[in-house]
């Protein structure tokens, strides 16, 4: 019986084991990591240094797929799994944002901050995968950016590939540059005969954290081939024994394309040569500079920039190749060659076909070119340049009727590094040996030397005669211009001139090409340029034929110093059937600082003579670097017809876009604008630059209209450029500005050279949008602006009195004063501060700030501030309203020092048509280290508000605003209305007027930032209370997951007075007791989900008055507001008087035309001399709405009648 069971428990145990093989027999670890998804889900492709279907790694899941850290000493210098992080400016190193999402929540692999004496080194290594086909590349994103200026090194970054033999190979080595964005590269990684790894190294002394980083790889073409459906193969391609099938050009070609071998069997015929014994039967002309054979390991194994990395053949550092560079003692002769043994002569039908592997890397490689000597010595194929860390697959037919020769031949430039390797020549049975021993012909003469310096050639300016130096630049307008279009293909698609004598047609066509990779053809100019702001390519294109879709057609910078730029311009598709079926485009190129070539990259995707890609007529307009075309309106542009005076920056990230719309000027027209919350969107800046302005002899301003929308929205600042390329800030805003317009006045001091201005969008945020339109420049300074954060400029403040007011931030300032600024809440942002103490400022003795002058208006305006008093007796601040004509007005006075913290202060200014300034005056008192500062000072276009008066938001946000303090919010509470609103999801009509023209403050949720990050709307300073009743009403629907809460802040502390996280339905009331011993301010803060929104109206709170209307606290003393009090009846008098003398003027003047006329029922008012409506300005019209009081909350109550003004457009300016 026991036999029995345990004979049972066998057999279950087998078929369980059985059945668990059977289940998932794609996860089989022969299948695992060898980028083929066996199972449905391509579960068995997961952590393999990529996950899934793409084969891809964004690094977004803490698994990191597979990658891991072996840096020998991670405690110095490692990588590091990170985000950008939730700052609301950029930070001071690594990138600003990942490259997959684009925003501060993604993430990436960077490198930590290292300070050693010594290079230390950074290691990422993936996980084992399986061997690779000739065709695999992993493409990824990188950062390197010197953000401490301390140097990167010649190695900062670098990958290799780590075999069984526990060898490694170099494989790529990008140029070490600074460039503050991320950036695209392949890695060619090869045919790998067995598991490997890939190792990404980083090697300094000195860096910051995140200066080096990579994001988003992606391996591409890597499996070896699959069998294909059916028994045998398609004619004109073999099978391989893993079943797979390749075709017959990649037979004994030096490359194993089928995976195990196949197809370089069987190949006794053909002559090859890999180089790994000697030299074969090839041997090296004289001359001093040599090609030697070697091997990586050779040449070094510590220093990654000496050498290919590895060799053809084997893919490994012990392979051997033949190699050219600057040898040690320093470069006499710039070109070296070997040749071939004699070969009989060939025929067309049966011509001598060569192969060969070429590796041109680095600034050292000038070209290579494959001469025939027969009778003559003549070239026959050539690769000029260097293509990269790769090793590229060339084929060159050879039809002679007489005994012949091959030369390759290297040319080799004296730079820094880099160098020529050739490996694995095959030569086909038709290269047959000859014992006829040639008499070489003589070499031909070298081209002759160049008319002018490098540097000149090819900068579109004919400095030659004939204008030589641009003949063979790429400029079809030259006889010889197509010649310089040099194909640089690595694929198996290349580009191909055609040329016809007789009808002196010529154009550049993609063809099949011998190449390996599965790339786009691509074919460049010459270094080119500098350039200059209007440089435009112009050319023809055709992509034609019968399939609906022919391919793809692109162009592209590559910049000699910053390598790859991205495309410029792309099409996919077809332009029509018949050849004939050209399009003309012009691409502009802009300024570029560096010498550059243009590249056309296409892919087609199928050849043949039933599909065609085609360019002609390419030609350079306009790129002189010096050439600055003159524009009819200067630097002002409405932008409806183009950039005007303006052009784009080709240094930075990204581009400003031409938006219609929503512009300022008519509403439907154009604007420029920067969308933060576009997923397609990288790096940190976008700038427009205006052409090059002469020297101007007064200070100048510039106007323009912005808009600054959005709860996490980044900065726009405005820059003077020299003409060194120094740059100085004149202007700046950040934060949320609300869904409008504002005029803005930037002044622009005299300049004794040539200078250039700039718009710059800072993408510090990623949820918001930065907008321009109507940009004016001219002759005159600005009158006051409406709003000074004292950001990069005094806004034309000038100071007088005893002591100077400074303008200082928190960093610079050595003296006594705010620790930040109250614009930006960081130690960067400045202010305008006197220091007080007796030393400095003697008791009694004054300082004065004084505005420039402003032009008077019959309405009454606010003007807002935010002050700060430090230390005891401080002295007393005092604001005064000074006319043009007569005595200064006080508006507001304060003496106290009322703690380390930015207060607000108002006062009304009605000056009765008549032009005046503001005066800050500062009165010491004997203080001793003490000071009083003021910030952010804004005139509004209403009259102020009572403290505690209601809210409605439809005048901006009265005494509330949102904190720029990262410590405690990321984003901002944003001012919008359902009519202006073309982004958001928000309320269909606000509370106050019940319409879609009403406004109110909301908090999207939006997946652009990160899930419960928060933003807090402080009110002012309040005063102690036995209770206050704060009253507002809340929209949250139920599609919100976001969360509002309601605190009291005193001394630093915060004190919860209300959660909301559950409501629904409409706009809800509600009433909040505040009772405070010590002075509070009220703050709402929002908390955002990832979904819907949360939107608040109609704030009020009653100081001394509690939610049940009973007075708590004795009523507070009014402030001192005599002077405005006194201005305002005065000009209340004076429009009493005129409107009198209008009266009588309109009654006499109604008599004479009764008298002269009769009466007469058709007669206009204006007609008849009365009043039109164009006497009265719109805003001064009152519309009172009456709110529907039909409600739902049972603490529902008040806010039913509320008087608005018709112009809601009127808010801040500058």
């Amino acid at each position: 019986m026991l036999q029995r069971r345990s004979s049972a428990l066998v057999l279950l145990l087998s078929l369980q084991f059985a059945a668990g093989s059977w289940a998932h027999p794609c996860e089989a670890p022969e299948g695992k990591c060898d980028f083929v998804c066996d199972c449905s889900d391509c579960s068995d492709e997961q952590n393999c240094g990529y996950s899934g279907k793409g084969f891809e790694c964004d690094f977004e899941e803490a698994g990191m797929c597979g990658w891991t850290d072996q840096s020998l000493n991670a405690a110095v210098y490692s990588w590091e799994r990170r985000q950008r992080g939730g700052e609301t400016t950029l930070p001071d190193s690594g990138p600003s944002s990942d490259y997959t999402t684009g925003t501060a929540t993604g993430w990436f692999m960077g490198v930590s901050s290292v300070t050693t004496k010594s290079l230390s080194s950074a290691v990422l290594t993936s996980p084992e995968m399986k061997p690779s086909s000739p065709t695999c590349r992993l493409r990824l994103r990188y950062f390197l950016w010197d953000s401490g200026h301390t140097g990167l090194g010649s190695t900062p970054l670098w990958a290799s590939i780590l075999g069984q033999d526990s060898r490694e190979a170099v494989v790529w080595r990008p140029e070490a540059t600074s460039v503050r964005g991320w950036r695209e590269a392949s890695i060619f990684l090869g045919r790998i005969p067995t598991t490997f790894q890939i190792r990404l190294h980083s090697q300094r002394s000195e860096g910051r954290r995140g200066d080096v980083a990579v994001d988003q790889l992606e391996f591409l073409d890597c499996a070896l081939p699959l069998p294909l459906p059916g028994e045998g193969c398609p004619a004109g391609m073999m099978k391989c024994r893993r079943g797979s099938c390749v075709g017959l050009q990649q037979v004994c070609d030096g490359s194993d394309d089928c995976g195990d071998g196949t197809d370089e069997e069987n190949c006794g015929s053909y002559r090859r040569c890999d180089f790994e014994a000697d030299l074969c039967d090839w041997n090296r002309l004289p001359s001093s500079l040599k090609w030697v054979r070697t091997n990586q390991e050779k040449i070094s194994v510590t220093d990654p920039l000496k050498g290919p990395g590895r060799d053809h053949s084997n893919n490994s550092v012990t392979g051997h190749f033949l190699y050219v560079t600057v040898p040690d003692g320093g470069l006499k002769m710039d070109w070296a060659a070997f040749y071939s043994p004699c070969l009989e002569p060939t025929n067309s039908s049966h011509p001598c076909k060569m192969v060969m592997y070429t590796h041109q890397f680095g600034p050292r490689s000038g070209g290579l070119t494959v001469l025939v000597a027969d009778t003559e010595i003549y070239p026959v194929w050539e690769r000029g340049g260097a293509l990269g860390d790769v090793w590229v697959k060339a084929e060159v037919e050879i039809v002679t009727n007489s005994t012949f020769q091959i030369l390759i031949m290297a040319a080799v430039r004296d730079f820094a590094y880099g160098g020529i390797a050739v490996d694995s020549i095959v030569l086909s049975p038709e290269c047959r040996l000859s014992s006829v021993n040639n008499t070489w012909a003589k070499i031909p003469k070298p081209p002759k030397h160049p008319c002018t310096v490098p540097d000149k050639m090819c900068d579109f300016h004919g400095d030659c005669a004939e204008a030589e130096d641009e003949a063979k630049c790429g400029d079809f307008s030259y006889s010889e211009g197509s010649s310089g279009w040099t194909d640089s293909s690595i694929g198996s698609q290349g580009w191909v001139l055609h040329e016809n004598s007789t009808s002196k047609e010529e154009y550049l066509y993609v063809a099949d090409a011998p190449g390996q990779q599965l790339t786009e053809a691509q074919t460049r100019t010459p270094l080119l340029g500098p350039s200059g702001p209007v440089c435009t390519l112009s050319f023809d294109f055709a992509l034609t034929g019968n399939p609906d879709h022919i391919g793809e057609l692109s162009v592209r910078v590559i910049d000699s110093l910053l390598g790859m730029q991205p495309k410029l311009w792309e099409f996919s598709g077809k332009t029509g059937t018949g050849e004939g079926e050209w399009k003309h485009v012009n691409v502009s190129i802009g300024v570029r600082k560096h010498r550059f070539q243009l590249a056309f990259e296409a892919r087609a995707v199928k050849l043949c003579p039933c599909a065609k890609i085609k360019v002609k007529n390419v030609h350079f307009v306009s790129c002189h670097a010096n050439y600055h075309p003159s524009s009819p309106t200067g630097l002002s542009c409405n932008f409806e017809g183009g950039l005007c005076g303006w052009y784009q920056d080709n240094s930075d990230n990204f581009d400003w876009a031409a938006i219609d719309g929503m512009d300022h000027t008519i509403g439907i027209g154009r604007s420029l604008v920067v969308d933060m919350w576009s997923p397609s969107l990288r790096g940190a800046f976008g700038r427009l630059v205006s052409y090059t302005q002469l020297p101007i002899s007064t200070d100048h301003c510039l106007s323009f209209f912005y808009k600054l929308y959005g709860p996490n929205t980044g900065a726009l600042n405005v820059k003077l450029l020299d003409n060194t390329g120094y740059e100085t800030v004149l202007w700046t805003r950040s934060a949320a500005h609300g869904n409008t317009w504002h005029e803005a006045h930037c002044p622009v001091p005299h300049q004794l050279t040539n200078f250039r201005l700039m718009f710059e969008a800072v993408r510090s945020g990623f949820d918001g949008r930065v907008a321009i339109d109507d940009v004016t420049f001219v002759d005159r300074p600005c009158t006051v602006p409406r709003m000074c954060s004292f950001e990069g400029q005094r806004c034309g403040y000038s100071t007088s009195g005893n002591v100077h007011w400074l303008h200082r931030s928190g960093r610079t300032s050595a003296m006594t004063g705010p620790k930040t600024d109250h614009t930006l809440e960081t130690e960067l942002g400045f202010y305008m501060v006197v220091n007080t103490g007796a030393d400095i400022l003697p008791s009694g003795g004054a300082a004065v700030l004084a505005s420039p002058v402003r032009q008077g208006t019959a309405k009454t305006e606010c003007v807002r501030f935010w002050y700060h008093m430090g230390g005891v007796n401080p002295g007393s601040l005092t604001l005064y309203m000074k006319p043009s004509k007569g005595e200064r007005v006080k508006i507001f006075s304060d003496s106290l020092n009322q703690g380390d913290v930015w207060r607000h202060g108002n006062g009304n200014i009605s000056s009765a048509l008549e032009d005046w300034q503001l005066e800050f005056e500062v009165v010491g008192v004997g203080g001793k280290d003490t000071h009083i500062a003021v910030d952010d000072i804004f005139i509004s276009a209403h009259p102020c508000e009572d403290q505690g008066s209601k809210c409605s938001l439809e005048k901006g946000m009265c005494s509330w605003s949102n904190t720029q303090n990262i410590k405690v919010d990321i984003l901002d509470w944003e001012l919008t209305s359902p009519e202006a609103e073309r982004h958001y999801s928000i309320p269909p009509e606000d509370h106050s007027l019940g319409t879609e023209k009403g406004h109110f403050l909301f908090l999207p949720s939006s997946n652009r930032t990160a899930a419960y990050q928060n933003a807090q709307l402080q009110s002012p300073h309040l005063p102690p209370t036995k209770g206050t009743c704060l009253k507002f009403w809340l929209y949250k629907p139920f599609s919100s997951d976001g969360q509002l809460k309601v605190w009291r802040l005193s001394e630093g502390r915060l004190h919860q007075l209300l959660v909301v996280s559950e409501l629904g339905g409409p706009w809800r009331r509600f009433d909040v007791n505040i009772a405070s011993t010590e002075e509070y301010q009220i703050v709402f803060e929002g908390i955002k989900g990832t979904s819907g929104v949360v939107a608040l109206d109609d704030i009020e709170y009653t100081v001394g008055v509690n939610c049940a209307n009973e007075v708590t606290d004795a009523l507070p003393k009014k402030r001192d507001n005599t002077g405005g009090i006194a201005a305002s009846v005065i000009v209340v008098l004076l429009l009493i008087g005129t409107l009198i003398a209008l009266l009588v003027f309109y009654l006499r003047t109604q008599q004479r035309v009764k008298a002269s006329t009769g009466p007469s029922s058709s007669s206009s008012s204006s007609a008849r001399g009365g009043f039109s409506n164009e006497i009265y300005e719109s805003d001064l019209t009152q519309d009172r709405v009456m709110v529907v009081p039909a409600q739902n909350h049972p603490m529902a109550a008040g806010f039913n009648n509320v008087s608005v003004s018709a112009h809601v457009r009127e808010v801040e300016v500058v």
